[in-house]
C-alpha cells in the first residue's frame, strides 16, 4: 500500500523515467550549473539583492519545480523579468541588499508564489491568454530598456543620483574620469564581443562547416568563458586594488537553513499589486516558453500544472534565498543546450549549486562587476522585439501601437504603469472594434449557394430587396453604428420591400439589442417594409424565440441565406405575373 501511496506521488516523467536519458541529464545538470553561475549573480544584482542569493534560489526552486511542474526542459531560477521588477518595486520602498528589503523581496515571491498556485488549483490556466503578445512583447521590450539602462553604471564604472531616467543620462553625457578607465576597458570589450558571438558567431562557425549543435553550444559558453578570462585579468594584474574595477566580492558560503514567515500586514497592502502583475507576468512567460519548447519537443504540457510549478518554486524561494524566481527564455536555451531531456538535470544541477554554495563560491569573489553587467545587458538586448513591432505595424496597427505604448509607459511610469497602460490600449482598440462592426452588402455568387460580399465579388441580387450581414455580435455598445449603417444602405435600394439580416456571425443578442431590432422592425412594418432574420444560431434562436422580436416579425426567420432570396425571388415573380 505504501509503495502505490509512493508511486501516485511521484511526478509521472520520474514514474517512467527511461534509463538512456541518465547519462544525457547528468552532463546536462553539470554544464548547466556551470553556464548559469554567473548568470544567477548577475540577476540577484540587478534584484538589489546580494549576489549569492542568486546561487540560493538555483537550488530546491528548480527541485520544486521539476517535481510539480509539467514541462521537461523549462529551466527556473532567477531571470532577468523577475529581477527587474523585484527592484522596480521595492526600491522605492527599502534600501537595496538591506535586511528590509530582502524581507520585502521573500514576502514579494510568497505572495506571487501563492497567487501562481491558487491559479494552478483553482484551473486558471486559460488567463494567460488574457494578455495579448503586443502587450506582453512590449511590456518586455520596455522592461529590457530598463535593464540596460540600470546596468551602464556597473558596465561604466559611474554611480547615478537616483534611478530618474533623465538624472541617468546626464551622468551619462558627461565625461568619464580616467579612474574609469580600466572597468570602462573591460566592460566594454566584453559587451563588444558577446554582442558579436550571440548574432554572428553561431552562422560563421557553421560557415567553416561545424555542425549546427555544436556551434550551438559554443556561443552558449562564450559568455562563461569571457567571465573566466575577464577573472583571471583581475586577479593576474591586482586590478580590483590597483584600477579600482568593482568585483562581487566576498560571498558568503554555506547553506543558510530554511526561514519559514509569513508577510506582514502592511508587507501584504504595499505588495498585493505588484505581486498580482508578477504573478500574470509570470504566468504568461512561463506557460509561453513551456509550450514553445514542448511544441519543438513534440510534447505537450499542462498549463495549470506549470503555475503550480511556477508557485510552488517561489514559495519554496521565500524561505530559501528569498527572490523570486522565473521560467527564463536565456536558461530554459542553456538547459536545452547542454544536453537536458527530463527535469532530473534541474535536480542534478540543484545538488551541484548546493556544493558550489557550501565550499566554493569563494572562487568567484573577483570576479567584476562590469563583465556581469555586459552580460546582462547583451541579454536585455536579446528582450528587445523589434521584429514582433515590425510585424505587428505591417499587420495591424492598432496592435503596433499597444505594443509601442506598453514599452514607453513601462520606461516613463515604470512597469505597474506600463502594463496599465498596455491593457488599457489594448482594451480600447477591442472596444473600438466591436462598436464599428464590420457590417457587409451581399449577393449570391451566380449558380451557387454561396454569398459575398457585393463589393468584393460579381453577385446576384434582387430588386427590392437588401440582404445585409452582420459580423459581429451585437450589444448596446454597438447599436448606434448598426442602425446607422442599415439606415444608410436602406437610402441605396430603390422601392425597397424586404431587408434581410444575415446572422451567421453574431454570437450575441443583448436585451438593448433585441428591443432595439424590436422597434426597428416595428417602424419597417410601418413603412411596408419587412425584416427577414437568416442564418441565426441555435443559441441565439432559443433566446430570440421567447423575446417580442420574433413574436411581431413582420417578415419570416430563414434557415439560409440561399433559402431567403430564393422564396423572396418566388414572391417577386410572382407579384409581377
Amino acid at each position: 500500500m505504501s509503495m502505490m501511496i509512493t508511486k501516485n506521488i511521484l511526478p509521472a516523467w520520474l514514474r517512467h523515467y527511461q534509463g538512456k536519458n541518465l547519462s544525457h541529464d547528468a552532463m546536462g545538470g553539470i554544464i548547466f550549473t556551470i553556464l548559469v553561475i554567473p548568470q544567477s549573480l548577475a540577476y540577484a544584482l540587478l534584484a538589489g539583492l546580494p549576489p549569492h542569493f542568486g546561487l540560493y534560489v538555483s537550488i530546491f526552486p528548480v527541485i520544486a519545480y521539476a517535481l510539480l511542474g509539467s514541462s521537461m526542459v523549462q529551466a527556473v531560477g532567477p531571470v532577468a523579468i523577475t529581477a527587474i521588477m523585484t527592484y522596480s518595486v521595492l526600491s522605492p520602498i527599502a534600501a537595496p541588499s538591506s535586511s528590509e528589503y530582502i524581507m520585502l523581496s521573500a514576502s514579494l515571491a510568497i505572495l506571487s508564489g501563492t497567487i501562481l498556485l491558487l491559479f494552478g488549483w483553482l484551473r486558471f490556466g486559460f488567463l494567460s491568454q488574457l494578455l495579448s503578445r503586443p502587450v506582453i512583447s512590449g511590456f518586455i521590450s520596455g522592461a529590457a530598456f530598463l535593464i540596460i539602462i540600470s546596468q551602464l553604471k556597473s558596465l561604466l564604472g559611474i554611480s547615478y543620483p537616483s534611478e530618474d531616467i533623465g538624472e541617468m543620462f546626464s551622468v551619462l553625457i558627461q565625461p568619464l574620469s580616467y579612474s574609469h578607465g580600466m572597468t570602462i576597458t573591460i566592460g566594454l570589450t566584453s559587451f563588444l564581443v558577446l554582442i558579436l558571438a550571440r548574432y554572428h558567431l553561431l552562422s560563421l562557425l557553421v560557415r567553416f562547416g561545424l555542425g549546427a549543435t555544436r556551434s550551438a553550444f559554443i556561443v552558449r559558453i562564450i559568455p562563461l568563458l569571457i567571465i573566466f578570462l575577464a577573472t583571471i585579468l583581475v586577479v593576474y594584474f591586482d586590478l580590483d586594488t590597483s584600477s579600482d574595477v568593482a568585483v562581487i566580492g566576498n560571498l558568503t558560503e554555506g547553506l543558510p537553513s530554511f526561514t519559514f514567515f509569513l508577510p506582514s500586514y502592511d508587507s501584504v497592502k504595499t505588495l498585493a499589486v505588484p505581486a498580482l502583475l508578477m504573478a500574470l507576468i509570470g504566468m504568461v512567460q512561463g506557460i509561453s516558453i513551456a509550450e514553445s519548447l514542448a511544441i519543438k519537443r513534440q510534447e505537450r504540457i499542462d498549463p495549470n500544472a506549470e503555475l503550480v510549478g511556477l508557485g510552488a518554486s517561489n514559495i519554496v524561494a521565500a524561505f530559501y534565498g528569498g527572490m523570486p524566481v522565473g521560467g527564463g527564455i536565456s536558461r530554459s536555451a542553456v538547459n536545452v543546450a547542454s544536453g537536458a531531456q527530463t527535469p532530473l538535470s534541474g535536480i542534478i544541477s540543484a545538488f551541484i549549486m548546493i556544493l558550489i554554495v557550501a565550499g566554493a563560491s569563494h572562487w568567484l569573489a573577483r570576479l567584476p562587476l562590469t563583465v556581469l553587467a555586459a552580460n546582462i545587458m547583451v541579454a536585455a538586448i536579446s528582450m528587445v522585439d523589434i521584429k514582433a513591432f515590425r510585424h505587428a505595424w505591417l499587420y495591424d496597427r492598432a496592435d503596433a501601437l499597444a505594443l509601442l505604448g506598453t514599452a514607453c509607459g513601462v520606461i516613463v511610469l515604470g512597469l505597474e504603469g506600463g502594463i496599465v497602460l498596455g491593457v488599457s490600449l489594448s482594451l480600447s482598440t477591442l472596444l473600438y472594434r466591436v462598436s464599428i462592426p464590420h457590417i457587409a452588402v451581399i449577393g449570391r455568387i451566380a449558380g451557387t449557394e454561396h454569398f459575398r460580399n457585393v463589393v468584393r465579388h460579381k453577385v446576384e441580387t434582387l430588386p427590392g430587396v437588401l440582404f445585409l450581414r452582420i459580423d459581429e455580435s451585437l450589444f448596446f455598445g454597438n447599436l448606434n453604428a448598426v442602425e446607422t449603417r442599415i439606415s444608410s444602405e436602406m437610402a441605396k435600394v430603390k422601392d425597397l420591400t424586404d431587408i434581410v439580416l444575415v446572422m451567421n456571425a453574431v454570437n450575441m443578442v443583448d436585451t438593448t439589442a433585441m428591443e432595439v431590432f424590436t422597434e426597428f422592425n416595428r417602424d419597417l412594418s410601418e413603412r411596408g417594409i419587412r425584416l427577414h432574420l437568416a442564418e441565426i444560431k441555435g443559441p441565439i434562436h432559443d433566446r430570440l424565440r421567447h423575446s417580442p422580436l420574433l413574436k411581431a416579425l413582420s417578415g419570416n426567420v430563414f434557415f439560409t441565406a440561399n433559402r431567403a432570396f430564393e422564396e423572396l425571388a418566388a414572391t417577386k415573380a410572382t407579384r409581377n405575373k
